[in-house]
């Protein structure tokens, strides 16, 4: 392990215990995150056994993220181009609702939320796989519950992340209306590549783009 790994590590462990030594998130928030949350991670998929609850945002995400090939797109994306899987799920979300973001309100968006994702999200995320498998010292028991407390505030964080994205989406309108879903995906998608410097692979494209067009994908605004 390099030395600046340790320190980013050590750094979110501190973050980590402050957060659960404090009281910051309810035990009944942490026992509802466990069984709901996007968690686009290796080997997490919780999100398709999520309770259709919370912001329009956040029941869609759940909906769709249950749709066959989604969850392993999205996994390749954020392992691979370093997508934010809450933004991927935005533009989506909104191309759904006949809307098309430009490169620059996709780079704004960007810009507005990732504070919020590298204080939180990403420091919580390196713990989380840092514990798996665990190191020695601790119990296997005891490590895997502790990684299950941290990955209920790392979904409570992106939870809020939803949410806060929602509530920007109302305060002022993004994008262009368009009449082809399939088209505004697309097109945003593509504005997303470009502020990430990078092309995304036309498989996982295709994989939430036919999920997207699922009649039984409920939608609402």
């Amino acid at each position: 392990m390099s030395h600046a790994f340790a320190a980013h590590g050590a750094y979110a462990l501190s973050f980590v215990i402050d957060i659960l030594d404090h009281g910051r998130v309810k035990p009944l928030e942490i026992a509802a995150a466990k069984c709901c949350g996007i968690c686009a991670r290796t080997g997490c998929r919780s999100m398709t056994e999520a309770a259709p609850s919370g912001s329009a945002f956040w029941r869609f995400s759940v909906g769709f993220y249950r749709k066959g090939g989604v969850a392993e797109a999205c996994i390749r994306l954020q392992d691979e181009k370093k997508v934010d899987v809450n933004l991927l799920l935005f533009l989506l979300w909104q191309a759904a609702l006949g809307r098309v973001l430009s490169e620059h309100e996709v780079e704004e968006l960007e810009r507005q939320i990732a504070p919020w994702r590298n204080a939180t999200v990403i420091p919580l995320r390196t713990v989380r796989r840092a514990l798996k498998p665990a190191p020695g010292l601790v119990s296997a028991p005891a490590a895997e519950l502790f990684r299950t407390r941290i990955k209920a505030v790392e979904l409570e964080a992106e939870r809020l992340q939803q949410e806060a994205m929602e509530e920007l989406a109302r305060s002022f309108p993004h994008g262009r209306k368009v009449s082809s879903i399939a088209d505004a995906a697309r097109a945003s998608l593509a504005s997303y590549a470009m502020i990430c410097r990078t092309s995304f692979p036309e498989p996982e494209i295709a994989t939430l783009l036919a999920a997207l067009g699922s009649p039984e994908l409920k939608l609402e605004e």
